[in-house]
């Protein structure tokens, strides 16, 4: 199985627009006041290099996302490291059940699913105890877990239906 970086990266763009939409008019005054940013503060920021490293991490993001979201890439790590007729019959057994199964849960209901498990065991524990030690606010909390685990649903939809 290959990966299809074309997908990849369209994936991580999907994270651009949804945070156009979420830290602007969906919850953008939430997030300014509970993080306190200000409009002068923003605007004094270097755009290209935050959404170039924002894309850029989004990239990371999806590109590890695609293999909690297709089921298929954990079957080749059940014959990796043979040699041999080992192997061989390895190599003949996941051909053939990438045949008959390649395509089941491959749908991107199935890795809106999956990229919603990722973001809430993932993202909402990563920003949660970092929001802690810095003392925010359980609003803060969700805005930014919130949009993780929407944007990693996206991601994995994306991912699992044309990777």
């Amino acid at each position: 199985m290959n990966i299809n970086f074309p997908v990849i990266l369209l994936a991580a763009l999907a994270c651009m627009p949804l945070g156009f939409l979420w830290y602007g008019p969906l919850f953008g005054k939430a997030w300014m006041r509970e993080s306190g940013m200000t409009p002068e503060k923003a605007k004094s920021s270097n755009l290209v290099k935050i959404l170039s490293l924002s894309y850029l991490f989004c990239v990371m993001l999806a590109f590890s996302l695609q293999f909690m979201v297709i089921h298929q890439y954990s079957v080749y790590s059940l014959i990796e490291g043979l040699s041999g007729e080992e192997a061989d019959m390895g190599k003949a057994w996941v051909e053939q059940g990438m045949q008959s199964f390649g395509t089941n849960f491959r749908s991107f209901k199935h890795g809106v699913l999956h990229g919603f498990l990722a973001g809430l065991t993932l993202a909402l524990p990563l920003v949660g105890m970092n929001s802690l030690y810095e003392q925010r606010s359980a609003r803060y909390i969700f805005i930014h877990a919130g949009y993780w685990i929407v944007s990693m649903m996206l991601m994995g939809g994306i991912i699992c239906q044309w990777a």
